[in-house]
């Protein structure tokens, strides 16, 4: 082995550690996974049934910064509670909505129906969320429910949340028709997250 430290080998270090992400926009968003319109690339698909709705939100990080790398992936039941229903025409139910750099982010799809549970009680209409972001390794599993819908109170899923964080799942009407549903991945206000 030589001994000139210009040739001589380095021993072999341990190889750095990277973060995950974000890769979103380049791969895991694109048009063909729905982007924020649900139901067929305008929010009035023809043969889509049911009440077109508005989702909007931003995504906090403990800090209350917006997280501006953060990606959302929604599945939700049709107006009619059936999930990927092949009665309803360019409605999969299925999204993936990439975060603006201000943390922001929109869903436009169709108001859900009720879901039956595997026990056989009803669940109240809502969106099953995913979150993705910079630095979270597995995927951060949550819903939203909606302000005002009668069926939250006998909802198996919310009656097991403790009443004072229930209304970090409940998105509220805004003055200009749409619902509004913030994401706070950590802190006071801390979103409700479910075992994946």
């Amino acid at each position: 082995m030589s001994t000139d430290p210009q040739t001589a080998e380095a021993p072999l270090g341990i190889t750095p550690s990277q973060t995950i992400g974000p890769f979103f926009a380049y791969a895991l968003t694109p048009r063909a996974y729905g982007g924020s319109e649900l139901a067929t690339g305008t929010v009035a698909a023809e043969g889509v049934a049911g009440e077109r709705i508005r989702i909007v939100g931003t995504v906090y990080d403990g800090d209350g910064a917006p997280v501006g790398d953060a990606m959302i992936e929604t599945w939700q039941a049709d107006a009619q509670g059936r999930y990927n229903a092949a009665g309803n025409a360019g409605f999969t139910g299925f999204g993936r909505i990439e975060a603006t750099a201000e943390g922001a982010f929109q869903i436009e799809t169709i108001r859900p129906g009720t879901v039956a549970a595997p026990d056989g009680t009803m669940q109240a209409p809502h969106l099953s969320l995913s979150v993705f972001a910079r630095g979270i390794l597995t995927r951060l599993a949550t819903r939203i429910y909606f302000e005002g819908e009668p069926g939250n109170a006998a909802d198996p899923v919310l009656a097991l949340v403790p009443a004072q964080r229930r209304h970090t799942l409940i998105a509220t009407r805004e003055s200009d028709g749409s619902f509004r549903f913030d994401i706070h991945l950590q802190g006071e206000n801390e979103t409700v997250f479910f075992a994946a």
